[in-house]
């Protein structure tokens, strides 16, 4: 469930995805998926799996395997794809800067969601590397959503979480399955390409801005979005 028990008052917030944008951790999930699909006989090749990663895990399914496949072992490929990938939590690093950026945001004024839609013992393992917790406000996980991206459905969620507007957010996503789900609540997304998605990719998505990587938006803070949000009367 969110945590909703942190100060919400503030008005204008930043929702984060976690998986490739705050932590490196999206190849590590391309292999994970991989592994899992050879195990139920399917040869899924690996660049394929990474240009699907962001979608949620019964749309990567169905998406990678096709209306032909056998549904029915759906549930059991994206258990064991979960399964695979708790081993490499030991292995889960944050982005240099995934931290300071977290805390900056916080210390602006801007109310810090995680919009995650992993599960629970996921997150912990995530948040735990990323070391900001007393600068989150809120955090959604996979039970928070009937739909999984690219539907807006944890999104919601995690405005809901943070007590605030789509109008007054910024949301900061790697996949263009991120730029998408966005999209359909008409929140601006800035992009990161070091989740291994192109910029020009993020671009045609709707990316309103795109960073190489966190250091990068970092440097630019003060020029983007987010000092837009921290500072909306200069904006206007």
């Amino acid at each position: 469930m969110a945590d909703t028990t942190k100060d919400t008052t503030a008005r204008h917030g930043v929702l984060f995805d976690v998986d490739g944008t705050l932590v490196d951790s999206n190849y590590l999930h391309t292999i994970a998926w991989w592994q899992s699909f050879r195990r139920f006989g399917h040869d899924v090749a690996m660049a394929e799996i990474h240009r699907a990663i962001g979608m949620g895990g019964d749309k990567l399914v169905a998406h990678l395997l096709g209306e032909d496949r056998d549904a029915d072992q759906d549930a059991e490929i994206d258990s064991t794809h979960g399964a695979i990938f708790s081993s490499f939590w030991p292995s889960l690093r944050a982005f240099e800067g995934a931290t300071e950026l977290v805390r900056r945001c916080a210390d602006d004024g801007l109310v810090v969601v995680l919009a995650s839609s992993a599960s629970q013992d996921d997150l912990d393992a995530n948040r735990a590397v990323i070391d900001a917790d007393e600068a989150i406000t809120a955090a959604t996980t996979t039970d928070d959503a009937e739909n999984s991206k690219p539907a807006p459905d944890i999104l919601q969620a995690a405005l809901d979480a943070g007590g605030l507007d789509a109008a007054n957010v910024v949301f900061v996503g790697d996949a263009v399955w991120d730029v998408i789900a966005a999209s359909e609540l008409g929140i601006p997304t800035i992009a990161l390409a070091s989740g291994g998605t192109s910029e020009a990719e993020l671009r045609d998505a709707g990316a309103v801005e795109v960073y190489k990587d966190i250091r990068a938006l970092l440097d630019g803070f003060d020029d983007g979005a987010l000092h837009a949000l921290t500072s909306p009367s200069e904006a206007a």
